[in-house]
């Protein structure tokens, strides 16, 4: 997965994933190792677990002792490792999942997983970047500013004859006004990357809120979500959306540089399970949110308003599960303060058109006006014109007729 892990946008892939485990109560492991550095990592699994638990319905369990623990934490949290049916890791750091995973043996309990296929594996975000022959250090070269380079990965692809390098994010867009495609790289960072790998290899690139589904049994290959899957060599990529399928021998072809383009599926061969479509992004519903307020607001609609409002405060609890720190739930929560602020003015001045709210008692002042004028009484014709001026009306006399309009009165 390149993103969206734990959010809205891959529960129904976890759930197909969950579906072909064969237990009714699978064993399932969360691998918390590449954010087990950061000081928010038990918030971070709680926050997964449930997750997990209440929108996939999987109970999971985060076993102690693989980022640092003690030999004998580390090795009860192998030997669940290896009895798990399922095995879940996310976000956080590469370069420190990477050295983790090496100095306490659980690369190696990985490696069986492709050597001898059973279970279910998710690795997204971090985690998925991982399991190329060749890992890009994000931290080290977007925060630090270290010169791009790759390390090496945990190769477990090479298992499958595919030596690439994953990139996850690979369609970002965080950075607006700067580059910030290919897991925070760009395309000048990219370039130089690309350049560094063997003739044989090639990028692997999976976009946010996408999953990449490898049936090792099958070695079919399908794509699901928001996103698309990327195979780049030397510069040229071919884009394969969601809802494309090819298989290992295809995917072998392009990472090789061979010219074979995959074949569509024939109808002959094994049908998938549907994948509904990917709910919209924490962002896109801030988006649609702001776009119906506004509708509401000229239409005079307060409950449209107020039904858009609850809307996104739905969407920001829904969305506050993810375990990512970029899908947008900051400044999902500035919009909702600022429309919540704008709902409360549009109940102090109203909604109805100030014009349309007043006609019923100026336009009869200023018949009477008219009136008074036509009988050369002046002065009462001038104290209704003063008298509608103190309450912000500004009357004029035109050749077809008085007409009127509302000006701001200046306050001291």
């Amino acid at each position: 997965m390149g993103s969206g892990e734990t959010s809205p946008t891959m529960v129904s892939v976890h759930r197909r994933l969950v579906d072909l485990i064969n237990r009714s109560d699978p064993r399932a492991v969360l691998l918390d190792t590449p954010y087990g550095f950061q000081q928010n990592a038990a918030e971070i699994s709680a926050k997964a677990r449930s997750y997990f638990l209440t929108s996939v319905g999987l109970r999971v369990t985060v076993p102690a002792g693989l980022h640092g623990g003690g030999d004998d934490d580390t090795d009860r949290a192998l030997a669940a490792l290896t009895r798990a049916d399922w095995i879940f890791s996310g976000p956080g750091s590469p370069t420190y999942a990477l050295a983790c995973w090496r100095a306490n043996r659980t690369a190696h309990v990985l490696h069986d997983r492709f050597a001898r296929p059973h279970g279910v594996v998710v690795f997204a975000s971090a985690a998925a970047a991982t399991m190329g022959r060749f890992t890009v250090p994000v931290y080290e070269i977007y925060k630090v500013g270290a010169a791009p380079h790759w390390l090496d990965g945990l190769d477990l692809f090479g298992h499958l004859g595919l030596p690439v390098a994953v990139v996850p994010h690979y369609d970002n867009t965080e950075g607006g006004t700067h580059d910030t495609r290919y897991a925070y790289l760009g395309e000048p960072r990219m370039r130089v990357l690309e350049q560094q790998l063997p003739a044989d290899a090639a990028v692997l690139g999976v976009d946010e809120h996408t999953a990449v589904l490898l049936d090792l049994g099958t070695a079919d290959l399908e794509v699901v979500g928001r996103g698309g899957m990327t195979v780049r060599r030397d510069g040229r990529s071919q884009v394969f959306p969601a809802g494309a399928t090819l298989t290992l021998t295809d995917l072998r072809d392009l990472v090789h540089g061979r010219s074979r383009i995959p074949q569509p599926r024939t109808a002959g061969q094994r049908p998938r399970a549907p994948v509904q479509p990917a709910p919209a992004t924490l962002t896109e519903t801030a988006t649609r949110c702001t776009a119906r307020f506004d509708d509401g607001l000229r239409r005079g609609d307060a409950e449209a308003m107020v039904g858009a409002v609850l809307d996104l405060e739905t969407a920001v609890h829904t969305w506050a599960a993810d375990t990512e720190e970029d899908d947008g739930t900051t400044q999902a929560r500035t919009v909702l303060r600022t429309l919540v602020v704008r709902l409360g003015q549009a109940a102090t001045i109203g909604l109805q058109d100030p014009d349309e709210r007043l006609r019923p008692l100026v336009e009869p002042l200023v018949a009477l006006r008219e009136r008074l004028r036509q009988r050369n009484d002046y002065g009462a014709a001038d104290g209704i014109r003063e008298s509608l001026a103190v309450g912000g009306v500004q009357l004029s006399d035109t050749p077809d007729g008085p007409r009127w309009a509302l000006r701001v009165v200046p306050t001291e």
